[in-house]
């Protein structure tokens, strides 16, 4: 599938990695640990598989824990004994990770040019209301969608479904913007146009194939749709 900007009414964006760096959490790591960098590429993978085993064998719980999870995992992979309140010290970097800079400008020209924009998320509303207040996005975003609503996490087409239908557009209407490999996938199969924010220049996924677009900022997508 190629983009196209013609069949587009609503926009949804993934928030971490997506709007916010997860690896800015490496610095909540850099004052407890010998070597932060492993410590914290472990904690996202975890956090993540997490996710994936969830969903397989329903296994739900919020994403926080399942962050906490994956933390309390790599601090001990790493030999790092931390206590609870260090760890939770730790773990309250997710709600106030650094914003990408092209975050609330690239929405503001989404939503001017007549597109309602979302918040497309595993986190749970409580992490998702930190991070629109923390990128200064709560005037911008229609509303932020969460995994805990159908207590499913991403890629499962369901939490996709559940999204286009809470913004009231038919999913194959819908743009799902994120960083995230198996959120584009995910969302493509859903039914939804896929177009995935590549900031660093990281190789592509070859076994599903490609997103509907990638572009290197959200102004990008605002020039493809011409606002």
């Amino acid at each position: 599938m190629s983009f196209d900007p013609e069949h587009v009414r609503t926009v949804t964006f993934d928030s971490y990695s997506t709007l916010v760096d997860v690896e800015a959490a490496e610095a909540a790591l850099a004052d407890r640990v010998p070597d932060p960098e492993p410590v914290s590429r472990l904690w996202r993978s975890r956090s993540l598989a997490y996710t994936f085993v969830a969903n397989a064998i329903d296994a739900y719980q919020p994403f926080y824990e399942m962050n906490r999870d994956a933390l309390t995992y790599a601090l001990a992979a790493h030999g790092a004994d931390l206590p609870t309140a260090e760890r939770d010290e730790i773990l309250a970097v997710y709600h106030e990770l650094e914003v990408f800079d092209d975050v609330r400008s690239g929405i503001e020209r989404l939503r001017d040019g007549g597109y309602e924009t979302y918040v497309l998320s595993n986190g749970n509303p409580e992490m998702l209301d930190s991070m629109v207040e923390h990128a200064d996005i709560g005037d911008l975003v229609a509303d932020t969608i969460s995994a805990d609503e159908v207590e499913t996490f991403k890629p499962a087409a369901e939490l996709y479904r559940h999204g286009a239908a809470r913004t009231g557009t038919p999913i194959d209407e819908v743009v799902h913007v994120t960083a995230g490999w198996f959120d584009v996938m995910g969302a493509a199969h859903a039914g939804m146009q896929a177009v995935r924010v590549d900031r660093k220049g990281a190789p592509w996924e070859p076994f599903d194939g490609d997103p509907d677009d990638t572009i290197e900022s959200i102004h990008d997508l605002a020039d493809a749709l011409g606002v």
